[in-house]
């Protein structure tokens, strides 16, 4: 009798354990419409209003005195990010979650050793999931004394963290430059992103005080793989850029981080729908948005925003992101959103822009994943210029993009539809 209790208990506990662990790893965010109460809408993007709430929801602080590069492929980012680290007086700091051998590694490997050598201090973070760089490579970097990091690495112990990636892409050099976008260490990211197998990708350069955040994200991130929290010294800035001053271009850095509630993620992503009044562009390489998210935007469409969104087309790298995002595409057009996808190549870029003066380039994809458990890096920014030159580029890519219409859609092959279907029913965990 004793012996039959204890196995049912010992059962239940089993149970109710992997209950809590599917829960964790499928569970989403909860936001589900912005409302300013008092029957008035939210304040728009050119509102003051807007800029103060955004720095309460996402604790990101805009300043002004920043100056931008924006780059669209690897073509143009690798050179000015070389020369750069090369110029580098004091530290380079390089977190990146997508790293694999080729041309690229060896680059970055040449100007990392070649800046530890001269006596800077140069620190290299990867993540353990997304980074594929062998032993010999590591070792040959800190043999020329690259300080080398792994983030959160798959082990029994940590295996509660293991959807929890540092999705990040970050580059600073002396406080003073920084880079972020969708670019990681690979051979794929080289080209211009309009030819087959030459991925397409949007970063940026920026300088100012959004700068030392991102430092903050590096050395956050930093400090969970060493144990180390750097302080002092690495955080001292040209005096121009300690406060607010000069350019008139704000900006922050957004270093979106996982929680079982609402994340800054989140809330950035909602505000910034929420206020769009005239225009909303979005560039996503996995848009598969959840169903809070789905009517957001059909809700902006409706109040006559130009909504239109380039997606991933068929040359997609990830097939269950490109099925399960095409599984909501019915409703999108049924609700006033203009859908687009990306045909020349593997679409990569992660971009947005709202009414000719918001705009952010980062790492943040419109899923599940990015929202609920990855850590992000998105440069936000309020300026007319970085807006146009997002819109620009926006515009470009549509000329290479195929615009997906209702008639045509429904028109596709039966067979596709369990496939979307089934894709979408595990879009939270893709």
């Amino acid at each position: 009798m004793i012996s039959n209790i204890a196995f049912f208990l010992g059962g239940f506990l089993l149970t109710v354990l992997v209950l809590m662990g599917l829960l964790d790893a499928t569970h989403g965010t909860p936001v589900s419409f912005v409302s300013a109460r008092g029957g008035k809408e939210p304040a728009g993007v050119d509102d003051p209003l807007f800029l103060d709430t955004i720095e309460i929801y996402t604790t990101t602080p805009l300043h002004d005195g920043h100056e931008f590069e924006i780059f669209h492929n690897g073509d143009e980012t690798y050179p000015r990010l070389w020369a750069d680290i090369r110029a580098a007086k004091r530290f380079v700091a390089v977190q990146m979650y997508y790293c694999a051998k080729g041309k690229v590694a060896d680059q970055l490997h040449e100007v990392l050793c070649d800046r530890a050598r001269a006596g800077v201090d140069v620190l290299f973070l990867h993540d353990a999931f997304g980074s594929s760089l062998k032993g010999d490579y590591v070792k040959s970097l800190k043999a020329a004394g690259v300080e080398v990091a792994r983030f959160r690495p798959v082990r029994i112990q940590t295996l509660n963290k293991v959807r929890h990636r540092a999705h990040i892409r970050a580059v600073v050099i002396d406080a003073e430059v920084g880079y972020t976008g969708g670019f990681g260490i690979d051979d794929k990211w080289l080209g211009d992103g309009r030819t087959d197998g030459q991925w397409r990708d949007t970063n940026v350069r920026f300088t100012g005080p959004a700068v030392r955040q991102l430092l903050g994200t590096f050395c956050s991130c930093w400090a969970e793989a060493t144990g180390e929290l750097i302080a002092g010294h690495y955080f001292a800035a040209k005096k121009a850029d300690a406060t607010r001053g000069g350019s008139s271009v704000v900006a922050g850095l957004l270093h979106a981080v996982p929680t079982v509630g609402s994340t800054d993620a989140e809330r950035f992503f909602a505000l910034s729908i929420g206020s769009a009044k005239r225009k909303l562009y979005i560039t996503n390489s996995y848009f598969v948005p959840d169903d809070d998210f789905r009517r957001m935007l059909t809700l902006a469409a409706k109040r006559g925003v130009d909504v239109r969104v380039i997606a991933s087309g068929p040359k997609t790298d990830v097939k269950s992101t490109y099925h399960a995002g095409r599984a909501i595409y019915t409703e999108l057009l049924k609700g006033g959103v203009r859908v687009y996808e990306y045909m020349p190549t593997v679409l990569h870029a992660k971009t947005m822009v709202v009414d000719d003066a918001w705009g952010t380039i980062g790492t943040m994809n419109a899923d599940n994943q990015s929202m609920a458990f990855n850590n992000e890096s998105n440069l936000l920014v309020l300026d007319k210029t970085f807006a146009a030159e997002l819109e620009k580029l926006f515009m470009e890519d549509l000329e290479h993009s195929k615009e997906i219409t209702l008639d045509e859609f429904r028109k596709r092959p039966w067979y596709w539809r369990p496939v979307e279907h089934g894709a979408h029913l595990v879009a939270r965990i893709l």
